[in-house]
């Protein structure tokens, strides 16, 4: 009789462990799954490719961005050709910002972008060293002979592209070729010659020289100009599409057009 109550003593113990344990395991497997349920659709960050000259606005709307949306935005500058070509080749784009809606139209054509605002003007200017040495008040002006200029490269970035449009444009591409003494990757680098006066002209954006020292600008006549728009765009690949396009709203939105005045700027009404 002992030995009866015993086993059966054994048997009801033996059942409580396995329910207790099961119950573990159940609520266990519950909670993993409830937190990632809880990860799904949270956006820690963006990737944006941005062309370097725009890198002035670009970080004040990301430092923004982040404070408002608390996503983190990491940026690649480069020249706007450059940011295509790593648009194409990386899984990790989120936005691309060009310098011009040219390069907008050919990520379109390659189904790399879906949404697109437009946000800024770009507006090309000669951009000369302070005191303007070589004495340059116009385009043809960069014909002289022993002018020094420095220009973009037409294949990595959209000043130096557009600028070459507006030399064919005014028939003096072939002359201001033979004073061409460098080119470069970015407007940025454009700037540099300028201030460390390696260059004595050079077409640039207004807005990048706008506040620089020791570089002057002189105003190309409107109707020898080519005044481009800078758009946002969110990319095909994003796999944060709805953060992707509620930055390129941001980047177009009042607040963001504010910013771009602030750095010179003129912005799309």
């Amino acid at each position: 009789m002992l030995r009866k109550r015993v086993v059966v003593l054994l048997v009801i113990m033996l059942s409580s462990l396995l329910i207790l344990t099961g119950c573990g395991t159940s609520g266990s497997e519950d909670s993993g799954s409830s937190d990632k349920e809880q990860g799904q659709g949270e956006v820690k960050s963006l990737h944006v490719f941005s062309g370097a000259g725009l890198r002035k606005p670009m970080d004040d709307i990301g430092a923004l961005f982040e404070e408002k949306y608390g996503v983190k935005i990491e940026f690649s500058y480069a020249g706007s050709a450059q940011c295509l070509n790593q648009l194409k080749l990386s899984s990790k784009g989120d936005v691309y910002v060009p310098g011009a809606k040219y390069y907008f139209e050919k990520a379109k054509e390659d189904g790399l972008v879906d949404y697109e605002k437009n946000v800024a003007y770009h507006i090309p200017v000669i951009g000369v060293p302070e005191g303007n040495p070589a004495g340059i008040q116009s385009l043809e002006d960069l014909t002289k002979d022993g002018v020094k200029v420095v220009l973009g490269d037409e294949s990595a970035c959209a000043i130096g592209r557009l600028a070459q449009k507006i030399l064919k444009d005014n028939n003096i591409q072939e002359d201001v070729a033979k004073n061409v003494v460098a080119k470069a990757a970015t407007v940025n680098e454009l700037v540099v010659y300028l201030t460390m006066k390696q260059g004595e002209a050079s077409l640039v954006w207004e807005d990048n020289i706008a506040n620089v020292e020791d570089v002057e600008i002189v105003e190309i006549a409107e109707e020898k100009n080519k005044i481009k728009t800078i758009p946002a765009c969110a990319a095909v690949k994003s796999d944060n599409k709805e953060m992707a396009r509620k930055f390129v709203d941001f980047v177009a939105s009042k607040e963001g057009k504010q910013i771009y005045e602030k750095h010179g700027f003129k912005p799309v009404q």
